[in-house]
């Protein structure tokens, strides 16, 4: 094996045999290849900003009050400016501009990039390799697996942002109208979903379309959906640990004790304003989305461990994580970096991130654990952090992304909604899946099998 990223972005070994994804440093990630892009890094390098140079970066992302941070920056540096474009985050739209961008030779400067898909980007040769513009002096300003999500080989492609360790919000208010516990296994969280379906109300939803989160729920069941044995990658979508969990909440919705509408859009909204859903699944950024979209349940929620499958086991798993990425394109890469770096380690800037609700800081230092409970009102006084925090330290980090996870994520939205519609097991979308995600890879010239 070759690098091992955050303990876990352990890539095939081996030199491509034709192409590799940006030049040679990602050769060194060992990307297997077979006759696509080029063998060139894509053309001269940029001269970047000329001194007294006025210029203005591009920066796509979907950040709650991202403008604020940028704004902030643009008022301490005046001659490098920073305009961003709000894109949508609602089934992988982000990517799909971005990718058609990079492949109309127009992408932004920098970019909101998840921590799943920058593999997605290296095959594209979208991204920059940050190396040679001095990234690693900023190594030790970040938590390690959090920096490791990036690296692939000798190569640096992102500045890590925050991660998203996972957990349950509750409607306190409702469990203990209900007389209901909070639930601490799943076991416990079918029994509430039971009780509240009882109650008229729902415990929530099972979104057919967030692939992330249902990514999240395997990789806390111990799934491992990538990996590699030598120059060749191994795909393990429709493994025991996920049939377990699509076993699990397929139950849920052939019982109808559960939802089945997209989460974080109008109507799943409106439900968690009036109290007919009376929980969710969420990560550390989620703190903000219900603050923002649920005033007039202020007071009302707490944050309570992610349910586990065996009574006292202590498993976790991440819900996202991004990075600030720097696109292959830029004329600036020495500024993009610049400002790459600033927004993800300043403590102003760190703190109006926070406040905005961006999940759990890639940066070590910049912030306190007290100012993570910037919605401490919000449940009710709880230190919710400490939830979050604790579930961060139980998070695998042996599980790691493979290419093209974007494209995954929507083969399992349209394969859920799929089978919520005919009444299929979700075993089924598994399988479909496993094999679309291989014939994916294939085609994009990787070796790639079963596992």
């Amino acid at each position: 094996m070759s690098d091992t990223a955050g303990n876990g972005n352990t890539w095939p070994s081996g030199t491509p045999r034709r192409a590799v994804l940006g030049g040679a440093a990602a050769a060194a990630a060992g990307f297997a290849l077979a006759g696509c892009g080029s063998d060139d890094d894509g053309g001269d390098e940029p001269k970047g900003r000329e001194k007294g140079q006025k210029i203005t970066l591009t920066f796509w992302s979907w950040v709650p009050g991202i403008d604020k941070p940028v704004a902030l920056w643009n008022s301490k540096n005046p001659e490098v400016r920073v305009e961003v474009e709000k894109v949508s985050a609602v089934d992988g739209a982000q990517y799909a501009k971005m990718h058609a961008a990079i492949k109309a030779g127009n992408p932004p400067d920098l970019g909101q990039v998840e921590y799943p898909v920058v593999p997605s980007f290296l095959i594209d040769n979208g991204l920059l390799d940050l190396t040679k513009y001095g990234v690693a002096e900023h190594k030790d300003m970040f938590i390690g697996w959090q920096w490791q999500q990036s690296v692939f080989g000798k190569a640096v492609y992102a500045v890590p942002q925050a991660s998203g360790p996972m957990g349950l919000f509750i409607r306190q208010d409702l469990f203990e109208k209900w007389d209901i516990e909070p639930p601490t296994t799943w076991d416990d969280y079918e029994a509430a979903a039971t009780a509240i379906r009882e109650k008229g109300a729902w415990i929530e939803t099972f979104s057919a379309t967030n692939g992330n989160r249902f990514a999240g729920l395997a990789w806390q069941a111990g799934a491992r959906w990538f990996g590699s044995e030598g120059d060749t990658w191994t795909v393990s979508i429709d493994d025991e640990p996920t049939r377990k969990v699509a076993d699990y909440w397929y139950e849920l919705v052939r019982r109808k004790l559960i939802k089945t509408i997209p989460d974080r859009q109008n109507a799943w909204y409106k439900d968690v304003q009036t109290g007919a859903m009376a929980a969710w699944l969420g990560a550390s950024w989620g703190d903000a989305l219900l603050v923002g979209n649920a005033p007039k349940t202020a007071g009302k929620w707490r944050v309570v461990p992610m349910p586990q499958w065996k009574k006292g086991d202590a498993a976790y798993a991440n819900w996202g994580g991004s990075t600030t990425a720097v696109f292959a394109k830029t004329k600036y890469p020495k500024d993009a970096l610049a400002f790459a770096i600033w927004l993800n380690t300043d403590p102003e800037s760190i703190k109006l991130l926070i406040e905005n609700g961006y999940g759990t800081p890639g940066a070590k230092q910049g912030y306190t654990t007290v100012q993570l409970d910037v919605h401490k009102d919000f449940f009710g006084g709880q230190e919710y952090s400490e939830v979050f925090d604790e579930a961060s330290k139980g998070v695998d980090t042996n599980w790691k992304w493979g290419p093209a996870t974007d494209t995954l994520y929507q083969r399992l939205g349209d394969a859920f909604t799929a089978a919520i519609g005919d009444g299929s097991s979700f075993r089924s979308v598994l399988k479909k899946v496993q094999g679309e995600t291989i014939s994916d890879l294939k085609e994009k010239g990787l070796q790639v099998k079963a596992g």
